[in-house]
């Protein structure tokens, strides 16, 4: 699984050529889930605090987690994404 980001303990990963629509995946511990880009809608869960570092991380890096979720589809390697601060 190719890693992305990694913050506060919270790894952020995307596969590649998954389905629509763009998404990211989170783990935390032994909590999973995933996360559309585009509106924020999570999949599985996550502990109230490491969802709300999750969306600000999100709300900061949208248009970065497209263009990886874009070069994954073209069978090309993701960037790495700046952690949360």
């Amino acid at each position: 699984m190719p890693e992305i980001s990694n913050f506060y303990g919270i790894i952020i990963y995307m596969f590649p050529q998954e389905h629509n629509p763009p998404h990211f995946h989170v783990k935390y511990n032994e909590f999973k889930a995933s996360i559309d880009i585009r509106t924020g809608t999570i999949t599985g869960t996550l502990p109230r605090r490491a969802l709300n570092l999750v969306y600000s991380w999100l709300d900061e890096h949208r248009d970065e987690l497209l263009e990886n979720w874009d070069r994954l589809a073209k069978g090309e390697k993701a960037q790495h994404i700046k952690p949360l601060d």
